[in-house]
């Protein structure tokens, strides 16, 4: 399994590791941490010397109950930091978390490669057509409601059923807009209580129908603090946890804060599978 990277491909069978940078105040583990271009390119060179194979930046918060961040802030916030790390560590894979299709195409434009739209199309209508022109890799991500609103007594009747039927009606309008290389993420976190998490990863498997790498993301959120209670800056080893069983059950890409303990995931895993 391989998705297209500016004309280079990238494989898949052995998961990737996705480093996250988020340039945001209130993210809910390490908002407020890069601040300035030291700390940001001191971050970024960890992530890459620890393996990273992407690094995903975020200038919107999408915890539970984020506030409304402006179009004009959030330009402000990442366009710069890509610029800078293109600048420094030019053959990076970079990329940009966001919903907003202006947003996206300004990143690209800017050195960018991949598009992680937290919302699937669903908040910004004419992010398939950006994407499409842009000619990028797409990840999907299934979100109930939005950022606000998620998390207010979310319900279904099947969630996985409806997650997976989510997607799969994504993936035929990226499709249909042309768009080849998709990455879908079930969006642990993202209008789901905490056995609705344990549900998806439980049924990770099934994913796999939808014909496209899956990323997970759950480094150090509520569904593994909440249940060890514990704050996020001590969930690395239920995360690690979480990790091998998302690998196993068929993840391709890992969305985490510690990239060197994710990477020894893979390496075990591999060892494990038989893929050394």
């Amino acid at each position: 399994m391989t998705i297209n990277i500016g004309g280079k491909l990238l494989n898949l069978t052995t998961p990737r590791i996705m480093g996250v940078l988020n340039i945001t105040p209130d993210s809910f583990f390490d908002g407020g941490k890069y601040n300035s271009e030291k700390e940001i390119l001191c971050q970024v060179e960890k992530m890459i010397n620890e393996g990273a194979d992407i690094i995903d930046v975020g200038g919107y918060s999408s915890r539970p109950g984020a506030k409304e961040v402006k179009l004009s802030d959030e330009i402000e916030r990442v366009i710069p930091v890509i610029k800078l790390i293109k600048k420094e560590f030019d053959k990076t894979i970079v990329s940009i978390d966001t919903f907003r299709s202006q947003v996206a195409k300004k990143a690209v434009n800017l050195g960018a490669s991949i598009v992680n739209d937290i919302s699937g199309g669903e908040i910004d209508s004419n992010m398939y057509k950006c994407v499409s022109e842009l000619k990028v890799p797409y990840i999907i991500m299934h979100m109930k409601g939005n950022p606000s609103n998620m998390q207010n007594q979310p319900t279904y009747k099947n969630v996985v059923n409806e997650v997976v039927t989510n997607l799969s009606k994504k993936i035929f309008l990226a499709r249909q807009n042309g768009i080849m290389d998709i990455i879908i993420d079930p969006g642990f976190g993202f209008g789901k209580t905490l056995n609705h998490n344990y549900e998806i990863l439980n049924n990770l498997e099934h994913f796999k129908e939808l014909d496209c790498p899956i990323l997970v993301g759950v480094s150090r959120k509520s569904m593994i603090y909440k249940p060890l209670e514990i704050e996020p800056n001590k969930a690395l080893n239920g995360t690690t946890c979480i990790h091998t069983i998302s690998i196993l059950s068929g993840a391709n890409i890992l969305r985490v804060h510690d990239v060197k303990e994710a990477k020894e995931v893979v390496k075990l895993t591999n060892i494990l599978k038989g893929n050394t």
